[in-house]
């Protein structure tokens, strides 16, 4: 019997041949400039989610990760379009992947810069940058706003993009 245990496994590397390290995701950066309205939230949201995946991110070590950009993606342009939308009627998400990074932004025109507000149980609102900095920072990752050259303003969050599993100690 145990000859027949040890037969499987040769066997099926037979079939499948020797394991291949598994590829990272392709490296770039994509601008998704919208409108500065309610529609562009999901549709920017959809637009990342599909350039993650086409970039190699699908499966169980990028799900936390794509999760959390997505997140992150709704909360930004969200709080671009309610916020920002009377002097910018343009919002820009820009994704780079890159050195083991995904790093999102979205820019508008309005030189507001924004503050996290505490959590505060009286109000149904306003806590969208503070739950972007709390899941940047439980990944690991950093966020910032700057100001643009033209006035208004980026609000960005960098995440690493998860090791392999042979890459872990």
């Amino acid at each position: 019997m145990s000859g027949a245990a040890e037969a499987e496994p040769r066997r099926d590397r037979a079939l499948h041949g020797p394991a291949r390290p598994v590829p990272e995701p392709a490296e770039g950066v994509w601008r998704f400039p919208v409108p500065a309205c309610a529609s562009s939230v999901p549709r920017t949201r959809h637009a990342v989610r599909d350039r993650l995946l086409a970039q190699g991110m699908a499966g169980v070590r990028y799900q936390e990760l794509v999760d959390d950009v997505l997140l992150i993606v709704s909360e930004l342009v969200s709080n671009a379009v309610t916020h920002a939308a009377e002097l910018s009627p343009e919002v820009t998400t820009e994704l780079a992947v890159r050195d083991g990074w995904v790093r999102v932004s979205v820019e508008d025109g309005d030189p507001y810069r924004p503050k996290a507000l505490e959590s505060d149980t009286g109000r149904t609102g306003g806590r969208g940058l503070l739950l972007v900095k709390s899941v940047t920072l439980q990944a690991g990752g950093v966020c910032d706003v700057e100001r643009t050259g033209e006035g208004g303003k980026v609000i960005w969050a960098s995440l690493p993009v998860p090791p392999r599993h042979d890459d872990r100690p």
